[in-house]
């Protein structure tokens, strides 16, 4: 590929792999403007509802205000889903354990997504911003603190980083109301000849999200650590 064609299809890329342009110096707007308008209107009224124009209106100026700061919709929703993620709790430096650091950092992951539940339907976006970053960073650090080399470290944090993205988009796409849920499980009773584990265990009518995100990543770390993360770490 040459020079040219690389550079294109880098300004046609990502966000975060251009170069901003240079703010005019009568815009009225700036970037981080347009992102927290751009949260405050996915926060309230969905993913659905964000178009260009609408938060043109949003922050009472033209498109092209607008487009001098951003070029697509999918650039103000990678800028936005990376914002969120300052949310994250970071520790000003590692705790004792590693499992309490990467147990604060997952947790809070995961309730920040869930404060904000349109970011789950964007976990396929290239997630390569500073925010998003600087929590991977705290997580692989931890790791390597903890003894994994880098034949074990992307297997470990692809783990981890599933798990915790898994929970938040199952707990933020489950619409199911209580009583909808009390019918389902009358439906698996009724076939348990077929679904007798199902039935026998009340699945529909588990809702303790949080505390099954808590005892899985234990059980999680209980065989990350178990695999061979030495016992002084």
């Amino acid at each position: 590929m040459s020079e040219a064609r690389s550079e294109t299809k880098v300004t046609r890329g990502s966000v975060w792999l251009r170069q901003p342009r240079t703010p005019r110096d009568e815009s009225p707007l700036t970037r981080a403007r347009i992102v927290e308008e751009a949260v405050a209107l996915l926060d309230s009224e969905g993913i659905e509802r964000l178009t260009m124009r609408r938060l043109a209106e949003r922050l009472g100026h033209g498109s092209t205000t607008l487009y001098w700061h951003v070029n697509t919709k999918d650039d103000v929703l990678d800028l936005c889903l990376d914002a969120i993620f300052g949310e994250v709790p970071l520790p000003p430096e590692h705790g004792e354990h590693w499992r309490a650091d990467v147990s604060l950092v997952l947790t809070g992951w995961r309730a920040t997504m869930l404060r904000h539940p349109w970011s789950t339907t964007l976990v396929g976006r290239p997630m390569i911003g500073p925010n998003i970053l600087a929590r991977m960073e705290f997580l692989q650090a931890t790791l390597v603190r903890a003894g994994f080399g880098k034949e074990h470290l992307a297997a470990v944090t692809w783990g981890l980083y599933n798990h915790v993205m898994g929970s938040a988009v199952a707990r933020a796409g489950w619409h199911m109301q209580p009583e909808e849920r009390a019918v389902a499980q009358e439906h698996l009773n009724a076939q348990s000849e077929r679904y007798p584990t199902l039935a026998a265990q009340g699945y529909m009518l588990d809702d303790d999200w949080d505390g099954t995100f808590t005892q899985s990543l234990n059980y999680l770390l209980d065989g990350i650590e178990a695999k061979g993360v030495p016992a002084t770490s």
